[in-house]
Formats: C-alpha cells, structure tokens, sequence
C-alpha cells in the first residue's frame, strides 16, 4: 500500500513541475478544517467527528487536474475514541469564470485507516472514496478561501459499510 501512495505522489509531483511553465496556475494546496458526520452502520446511530483536511492538485489545464486527498478525523462516539485517516486520489475539474467565485468537482478514491480503542485497541484498514465538490473565493492570484467542500465519504471499515458526509474549509495556496 506504501509503495502504491508513494507512486501516486511521484505522479502528481511530476505533473505539477509539468504544468508550471503555463499561464494558469497549475497547482494548488489547501489546508482547512473539517467536519465529518459519520454513520457507522450495523443499526448504530451517526455522530460528529471533527479533524483536518490537506489535499495537493496539479492540473493538466485550465479545468482538468489530478488531486490528492489526505485527512484526520477524530472523536468519541459511542464511548470508542476513533482516529480515522483517508487518503484518496483522483481526477478533478475546477471551472474558473469571471467573478471571484471559483466552483470545483472531483472523485477520489483511496483507503481509510481506523484506530479505535475502548479499554482494547483495534485498527482497520479498507477501500475509500469520496464524491462532491466547492467552492473557493479568489483573494488574489495566490490565495483563495474554500468556503465550502463537501462530500460523500463512503468507507468499509470493520467490513461494514459507512456512508459519511464531510465538510471542509479552509485556505487555498495556488502555484
């Protein structure tokens, strides 16, 4: 799994250097908050899990790029302290426009690993991905504010299927 994300990194690094040399910036890195209401299934009810959310994107042009997602998610629900930890990759489409306001889309796919412990500790690891999209606020050509991320998380940790919403916001640095 090690040499696997090591290669997708590998891959956006070189496609960021790539897109440098354009008009457009090429690469953007956010870093933010996030909010994750989580629905543990198995008849259980949900809960609220806060955490952080970092990704790094490389666009090929003006819309099209490849990101890479990276999160914390923690809490106590259920009296179970639980430290969630996803990183998906995949494509991502922004559509730039006139006003400040830029609007984004993507699909990632990765893992998840989870750390629960109540008395014991066990830990999971499981296919991830996520479904959604937002909006960032241009301050200038370098910064911007994500208002809004928010997506479908779906994981399949302890070989039960989750089906999470997540909301992140933060500060946008582009390249």
């Amino acid at each position: 799994m090690f040499r696997f994300l090591g290669l997708v990194i590998s891959i956006l690094l070189v496609f960021s250097l790539i897109a440098v040399g354009q008009d457009n910036p090429k690469a953007e890195i956010f870093g933010g908050y996030q909010y994750t209401r989580i629905n543990p299934g198995q008849g259980l009810h949900g809960d609220n899990l806060n955490g952080w959310n970092a990704s790094v994107s490389g666009y090929f042009n003006k819309h099209l790029g490849i990101s890479g997602d990276f999160s914390g998610i923690y809490g106590s629900p259920f009296g179970v302290s639980l430290h969630v930890y996803p990183y998906m990759f995949g494509p991502i489409v922004r559509f730039p426009n006139s006003s400040k306001i830029t609007p984004f889309a993507h699909a990632l796919f990765g893992a998840a690993h989870i750390s629960a412990s109540a008395g014991g500790s066990t830990s999971d690891n499981s296919f991830a991905m996520a479904f959604g999209g937002g909006l960032d606020a241009n301050i200038n050509s370098r910064f911007a504010v994500r208002l809004a991320q928010a997506d479908y998380l779906h994981t399949q940790l302890f070989d039960s299927t989750q089906h999470n919403f997540r909301y992140s916001a933060g500060i946008v640095i582009k390249f």
